[in-house]
């Protein structure tokens, strides 16, 4: 006999099947996992929120003959005292009901830092060497539309472009070759009101932060005061229309990476051929310099004020010696840009 307010969960998973079928989940993620390996293993990162919730149950319920091969991972941020400790037994409860294993970790450098992006880099660092030790590479994340809105907003903030502005991607590829990984976001077409809900109306339960209610980060913020304004203000789904165009510029930006690769600018020792660029539009000669700064593992981080300087000099195509930090310099000779490491660091050049 189930104790007083326990759920079932596996009932709870048909449920929430029945109320988000897979035409609800976004396409693209549906026909990307129809095609992955049999054998392949699944990773789900379950915070136990309403979001990471509801993506295990409809990935439980949804894709049963994937069950066996699916693996959750908890990663206890140890920044709200005994709520963390809840959660974490609140995400081993729900997975030994659902019979899929729980890899659970705690950061050791919570009293130390706490900031978001440091919080959330310990994460996804732990999931990483967590996922790496089973040989996994497909990671399943809950981000849903008010996620894209409070993404777009932060990043419109810094400045992105299209690449940036077209995050979080439904799938998202990183690497080749057989040590590709993906992250992978199937609830990117529904609101987290609408989770909440198909949540309920299923029986299911789920951990609230209390951290969110609270305006200590930039993400809780626009959360809290500036989304529902903006939405409000819009007199439209505006939710809908951030994911819209989310959509519109992860094309643009594909079409720019195909535009890159179209020009064969990039020479097998690594050198970016600057003459393939003459004449090509802006955009097209900044993502060709991002791809070639990404692939120089010696270059330092170049500030934006460094990168237009650079990227100055390659539309120009003169010869120019530009510094990359004490590792080296980006030096453009004879048409083509190169990583020249430094002699001795402290030596002038």
């Amino acid at each position: 006999m189930k104790a007083r307010g326990s759920v079932d969960w596996p009932g709870a998973a048909a449920a929430a099947a029945g109320l988000v079928p897979r035409g609800r989940l976004h396409p693209s993620v549906v026909c990307w996992a129809e095609a992955r390996p049999r054998g392949e293993r699944w990773a789900v990162a379950l915070s136990g929120g309403a979001d990471s919730v509801a993506l295990l149950l409809l990935l439980w319920a949804h894709w049963p003959r994937r069950r066996a091969r699916l693996a959750a991972f908890h990663f206890d941020h140890r920044l709200r005292g005994a709520e963390s400790a809840a959660d974490a037994r609140f995400c081993a409860g729900l997975c030994a009901a659902l019979g899929v294993p729980l890899v659970s970790g705690r950061w050791g450098g919570a009293r130390s830092a706490r900031g978001e992006a440091r919080a959330r880099e310990a994460r996804f660092a732990f999931i990483e060497r967590a996922m790496a030790r089973r040989r996994m590479r497909v990671l399943w994340l809950g981000h849903q539309q008010d996620d894209i809105a409070e993404t777009m907003m932060m990043r419109l903030a810094r400045g992105s472009g299209a690449a940036g502005l077209a995050a979080p991607r439904p799938v998202h590829g990183f690497g080749a070759g057989r040590g590709q990984r993906f992250h992978v976001r199937p609830l990117l077409g529904l609101k987290k009101s609408e989770i909440s809900r198909a949540l309920r109306l299923a029986g299911a339960r789920w951990r609230e932060d209390s951290s969110n209610a609270k305006g200590l980060h930039f993400r809780n913020r626009l959360r809290l005061s500036v989304v529902p304004r903006w939405i409000r203000a819009s007199q439209r789904d505006a939710l809908s229309g951030a994911a819209l165009s989310r959509e519109l510029l992860e094309e643009d930006d594909r079409a720019l990476e195909a535009w890159v690769d179209l020009l064969g600018a990039f020479g097998p020792d690594g050198s970016l051929a600057v003459e393939r660029l003459a004449g090509r539009p802006r955009a097209v000669v900044r993502r060709a310099l991002h791809r070639w700064l990404l692939a120089q593992p010696r270059a330092g981080v170049l500030s934006r004020q460094g990168f237009d300087s650079l990227l100055g000099a390659v539309e120009g195509g003169a010869c120019v010696r530009h510094s990359l930090g004490p590792e080296g310099f980006a030096v453009i000779r004879a048409g083509r840009l190169r990583f020249e490491v430094s002699r001795r660091r402290g030596t002038p050049h």
